[in-house]
């Protein structure tokens, strides 16, 4: 029987699943044997994701038990005790076990890690970031989280909180963001934030307008969605000049959906970023590869580190 590596995602608005067999990963274009996602409901609790998720890992692997599990989550993680510490975007997630509550249902090893730690993971082993020892993942989509590899191993700082990006402050006299400081990146460049300055500045309810939707008027033009658009995307640049500035990546790697915005959100990353950074502080910018699957195979990466 094969040996199955069960991959786990917990994102603040969708779940995924997937399971691949061990052998298959000599191979660089190594798929996946199965993967389900699904969209968190209205009112999803950590109780509600966790017990969805155990549903798509049984039905994912049958009958078997996976040899190992690796979990990435979207949130602030405590990677030796195996506990997620909270979710900005999901209630109920304070102090959970979850690496405690994966072995007893399945009775296999697990590891979990924060999404973009994870993703850094992925991209390393699977995607954009091969070859390279020193690298910066950042993911842009619901909110703004960052992954490091140095010197061929992950990074996770002190307690486990490197690689905030998100909340690294570019503009101090700018929004409230929901951690409690202002002019965070997160609170400029992620796309529900986004979102909701387009709606506050043209009178529109909320739940008419979508980061996606903002970058589709900004590439028609439409001038509060062009402004918006373009000060998320300096303020990302600003983040990743200082960052680079700070540990001296050999390559950053963004993904998330918001980098799907357009070549000119794209300029204007990298521009700001380079005009951020020391002139001596040399760096790529490039595409994630693994797309909204990166986190998913940095599990995989993940369980069996």
């Amino acid at each position: 029987m094969a040996e199955l590596i069960l991959a786990c995602d917990f994102g603040g608005t969708k779940l995924s699943a997937a399971v691949v067999e061990a052998d298959a990963l000599v191979d660089p274009q190594a798929t996946w044997r199965g993967h389900l996602r699904r969209f968190s409901p209205s009112g999803a609790s950590a109780q509600t994701d966790i017990e969805t998720m155990l549903v798509m890992a049984r039905e994912l692997l049958g009958s078997e038990r996976p040899s190992h599990i690796g979990i990435s989550f979207g949130g602030p993680v405590d990677y030796k005790a195996g506990v997620v510490r909270l979710s900005h975007h999901v209630p109920g997630w304070q102090n959970v076990p979850i690496r405690q509550l994966f072995t007893d249902a399945f009775l296999s090893p697990v590891e979990v890690d924060n999404d973009a730690n994870v993703a850094a993971l992925g991209e390393w082993h699977f995607g954009a970031g091969r070859g390279v020892a020193d690298l910066l993942y950042v993911t842009v989509s619901t909110g703004v989280g960052g992954g490091w590899i140095l010197g061929g191993r992950p990074y996770r700082g002190a307690t486990g909180m490197a690689g905030e990006i998100g909340h690294t402050v570019v503009d101090p006299s700018g929004p409230l963001c929901l951690c409690g400081k202002r002019g965070c990146v997160e609170r400029l460049a992620s796309g529900p934030y986004m979102a909701q300055d387009v709606a506050e500045a043209r009178g529109l309810p909320l739940a008419q307008v979508s980061g996606k939707l903002v970058a589709e008027w900004a590439e028609a033009g439409e001038e509060t969605a062009v402004a918006i658009l373009e000060r998320g995307a300096k303020s990302l640049g600003i983040g990743l000049g200082n960052a680079a500035n700070l540990l001296n990546p050999s390559r950053t790697v963004l993904g998330g959906g918001v980098t799907k915005s357009g070549e000119r959100w794209w300029q204007l990353v990298c521009q700001t970023a380079k005009e951020t950074a020391l002139p001596e502080v040399q760096f790529d910018i490039v595409p994630a590869q693994l797309g909204d699957d990166a986190p998913l195979w940095g599990a995989v990466a993940l369980a069996l580190l």
